[in-house]
């Protein structure tokens, strides 16, 4: 049998070697895969603009906005709405890929286009949407951090 690896550097090797040992080819052209689970969500369940239920994939979120107990889903395809609130969608996102940035808002990093510095320890964004995201001083340490500042 052959099997597709998908699993982090740190344990790739010794799982590599323990599904030889019993006989497990490794190809990267294999039709079946072996992948480690995550703690965190491949997909948002939102609705869209017509109030129906979609299932929306993480790697499409640019940013989540929060207005009150209204919280929006941004992407290039439009906007969407969660029923969760803010501190459950960061449980939910992999702090990789994801950073808070105030108290209303959650960006996905690889959708930064531009930085620009403000006054008083604050960052303005631009996306990849074309929208503006501001970072305000009670999280301007750890966004310098995330993004090497």
């Amino acid at each position: 049998m052959r099997i597709r690896l998908s699993v982090s550097g740190e344990k790739y090797d010794s799982v590599k070697t323990f599904l030889e040992e019993h006989g497990v080819e490794i190809s990267d052209e294999a039709e079946y895969m072996i992948s480690e689970s995550s703690r965190y969500a491949a997909f948002l369940s939102l609705r869209d603009d017509r109030r129906e239920r979609v299932r929306l994939s993480v790697d499409e979120v640019i940013f989540i906005e929060a207005f009150g107990k209204d919280v929006e889903v941004h992407t290039e395809q439009g906007t969407y709405w969660s029923q969760d609130r803010m501190y459950q969608l960061e449980e939910l996102l992999d702090p990789a890929r994801f950073l808070r940035v105030s108290k209303s808002v959650i960006i996905s990093g690889r959708h930064v286009k531009k930085i620009r510095p403000s006054l008083s320890m604050k960052y303005i964004l631009t996306m990849t949407n074309g929208m503006l995201v501001d970072v305000t001083r009670s999280y301007y340490t750890e966004f310098r951090k995330y993004f090497g500042i």
